[in-house]
C-alpha cells in the first residue's frame, strides 16, 4: 500500500481541524440533561435560526435524530411513506419497526426524489379497518441515489399535498448543507416552510466529529428530549462536541462547494476514461463497473479507499480532507484497477463506454 492514503469512502471520515480542536478544548460546558450546557444551547439556537424552527435538539447521531422524528410524527401501528431506497430504511437497522412500531410503505421516486405524482393516491386517512398515513419522509440529499437534490418547488408541492391531508413531513437532511451549496437555496427555505421535523448532520459535509441536530416545534421537542433520554442519547458536558458543530458552521459551510468541484473532477476524469458515471449534483460519485467489490480491494492496495454500495457500483465521496491532487490520483488508480476487470481482445472501447454511460444516466 502506498504511503499517501486517499479516503473517499464517506464524508464522515474527516478529522477535526486544529481550529476545531481548539474550539472543543476551550468550550464552556455544563450538564446538558439539566439544560445547563451553554455551548449546546448556542448550537441548538444557531441551527434552529438557520432553518426557521422555534427550537432544536442536539443528539449523538443522524440515525437517532431520524428515529426520534418518526416517533414524534407516527404512533405505533401508523404509517410513514418514503422512497424505497431511503436511508431510514436501508441503513438504520429496521428501527422504525423495531423501536417505534411504525409501518413503512415505499414509493419509487426518480433518483430517490419523491414528488406529488408519486404520492397522489398513496396517502391514506386511516379508519377502523385501514392503517393511516401519518407522515411522509424525504431525504435531502438522497444518499443511495448519489446525492440527488430535491428542488425547492418539489418540497413545496409535497408540503401542500400533505398539509391538505393532515399528514406531516419529515426531512432527513443529513447532507442538506450540500443541497444548499449546490443550488444556492437559503437554508431557511429548506426548513420550517416545508417540514414539520428536520434532522441535519454535523459530521457530513461540515466535518464535525460527531452529532446531529433535530429541529421541530416546541411541543414536539419536549417529547423529543424524553425519547432521546430513553434511547440512551442523553449527554452531560456535551458542549465539547457542540463546539465542533459551531466551529464547522463558521468555517466549513461555505467551502462545501470545493467538495462538489472535486467530485466533478472525479466524475469527469472517470467518464473521459470510458466509465459509466451516474448523474452527479453534489459530493457523491457513483461509477458503474463490473466486479465492484474487487475494485474496492484492488484500489485499497494502491492507497485509494472507496466503497461498493451495490452490485456493479463503486461510490466515491469527497470531503474537506481530500483535495484536488488527491482526487487526480484517485482517478488514475481507479482507471487502472477498473481496467483490470475489463474484457481482453474485443473489449469495449472508451467511446462505447461513454455512450453506455450516457444511456445509463438517462435510465437511473
Amino acid at each position: 500500500m502506498t504511503a499517501e492514503m486517499v479516503d473517499l469512502r464517506s464524508d464522515t471520515v474527516t478529522r477535526p481541524t486544529p481550529g476545531m480542536r481548539r474550539a472543543m478544548a476551550t468550550a464552556e460546558v455544563g450538564d446538558d440533561l439539566f439544560g445547563e450546557d451553554p455551548t449546546v444551547r448556542a448550537l441548538e439556537e444557531r441551527v434552529a435560526g438557520l432553518f426557521g424552527f422555534p427550537g432544536a435538539l442536539f443528539v449523538p447521531s443522524g440515525v437517532m435524530a431520524n428515529q426520534i422524528a418518526l416517533r414524534l410524527l407516527a404512533a405505533p401501528g401508523q404509517e410513514v411513506v418514503c422512497d424505497a431506497e431511503a436511508h431510514i430504511l436501508a441503513h438504520e437497522e429496521g428501527s422504525p419497526a423495531r423501536y417505534g412500531g411504525i409501518q413503512t410503505r415505499t414509493v419509487s421516486g426518480e433518483r430517490g426524489l419523491v414528488g406529488v405524482e408519486a404520492l397522489t393516491g398513496i396517502l391514506r386517512p386511516g379508519n377502523a379497518y385501514t392503517v393511516g398515513t401519518r407522515a411522509v419522509a424525504l431525504e435531502q440529499t438522497h444518499t443511495r441515489a448519489g446525492g440527488s437534490v430535491y428542488p425547492l418547488e418539489t418540497l413545496r408541492a409535497v408540503r401542500g399535498l400533505t398539509a391538505e391531508a393532515g399528514i406531516a413531513v419529515h426531512i432527513d437532511g443529513a447532507r442538506i448543507w450540500n443541497a444548499h451549496a449546490a443550488t444556492g437555496t437559503p437554508l431557511g427555505a429548506y426548513g420550517a416552510p416545508v417540514a414539520d421535523t428536520l434532522a441535519v448532520c454535523l459530521s457530513k459535509g461540515l466535518g464535525a466529529p460527531v452529532g446531529s441536530v433535530l429541529l421541530a416545534s416546541a411541543e414536539l421537542l419536549a417529547r423529543a428530549r424524553s425519547l432521546r433520554h430513553g434511547l440512551g442519547g442523553g449527554m452531560r458536558q456535551s458542549g465539547i462536541l457542540a463546539a465542533a458543530g459551531l466551529h464547522a458552521l463558521d468555517h466549513h459551510l461555505e467551502r462545501i462547494a470545493e467538495d462538489h468541484a472535486n467530485a466533478a473532477l472525479l466524475a469527469d476524469g472517470l467518464r473521459e476514461a470510458g466509465y459509466a458515471v451516474r448523474p452527479r449534483e453534489t459530493n457523491i460519485v457513483l461509477v458503474e463497473t463490473p466486479g465492484a467489490e474487487d475494485v474496492v480491494v484492488r484500489a485499497a492496495r494502491e492507497g485509494v479507499l472507496v466503497t461498493a454500495p451495490g452490485p456493479g457500483v463503486v461510490r466515491l465521496v469527497t470531503h474537506l480532507d481530500v483535495g484536488r491532487q488527491a482526487c487526480r490520483r484517485a482517478v488514475e488508480v481507479l482507471t487502472a484497477v477498473m481496467g483490470e476487470g475489463r474484457p481482453g481482445p474485443g473489449r469495449t472501447t472508451a467511446a462505447e463506454h461513454t455512450r453506455q454511460g450516457k444511456e445509463s444516466e438517462v435510465a437511473v
